[in-house]
């Protein structure tokens, strides 16, 4: 398990199975007003806003959420002014770390990750002292169908710019550049492939192993990190071996 995508992919999972729906639905809703007021409310011409839509419905954001988003973020309604930041830090065991926040309060936000990273054995780290060991990347996720393969896949996205295909157990993770984005999900559409989402990520250029034991440190804080409801994404740049989560898994249980 890597520290992008698949705990991304997990953790969308867990937060159904936990009851945390509406903090998940909270973070899908916002992403949405934030894209309908910087790139205007035409589907047809934003894109981002198409992708944010496109995951609040996979997650089963109702209808009537995603409406009340879009109102606000075209002003139609009152709605609260987001603005992102970019929160760098050291896990524990050095694990480089990314915060991404959409917040109407920097100071609360910079409160909640400060104490997330101090909680679990971090650190907050200097403005570009992290970031520089991940990428900006395109990825797009496919869920695995009975007509869906890996060469499937593949065969519809290599001429979109697609970089790589990825076999991530129940989806295949299509990677991009960011600008690459778009025409690769529309590459898939064409070949009437569904995709569970297409969004821009940081990925991170060399992973750090993990134990049973560094695993579990880095998940808690990821896990308090993403309990802030200004934050929307954490990414980390450590792996953990199906037999480490395979463990994690069994004391869960």
């Amino acid at each position: 398990m890597s520290g992008h995508s698949k705990w991304a992919t997990t953790k969308h999972q867990k937060a159904v199975v936990d009851g945390k729906r509406s903090k998940l639905f909270a973070k899908l809703v916002k992403n949405i007003e934030v894209a309908v007021r910087s790139g205007g409310p035409d589907l047809a011409g934003n894109p981002t806003l198409v992708d944010a839509v496109q995951k609040a419905k996979k997650q089963s954001v109702p209808n009537e959420n995603i409406d009340r988003a879009l109102k606000r973020g075209s002003g139609a309604e009152t709605g609260a002014d987001y603005q992102p930041i970019l929160y760098e830090g050291y896990g524990p065991g050095g694990i480089a770390v990314l915060v991404e926040c959409l917040t109407d309060n920097r100071n609360r936000a910079a409160s909640d990750v400060r104490v997330a990273f101090s909680r679990n054995g971090g650190s907050l780290a200097d403005p570009g002292s992290v970031a520089y060991l991940f990428a900006r990347k395109g990825i797009v996720l496919v869920p695995k169908e009975a007509n869906v393969t890996e060469d499937s896949v593949l065969d519809a996205v290599l001429d979109a710019g697609a970089e790589e295909v990825n076999d991530l157990g129940d989806q295949f993770e299509v990677v991009s550049a960011p600008t690459d984005l778009v025409p690769v999900r529309t590459a898939l559409q064409a070949a009437h492939i569904d995709y569970d989402s297409a969004d821009s990520q940081f990925v991170p250029a060399m992973e750090v192993e993990v134990d049973a034991f560094g695993a579990r440190r880095i998940l808690r804080l990821m896990d308090m990190l993403e309990d802030s409801d200004d934050v929307q994404n954490v990414y980390a740049n450590f792996h953990a071996s199906d037999e480490v989560m395979a463990e994690l898994e069994a004391e869960d249980e």
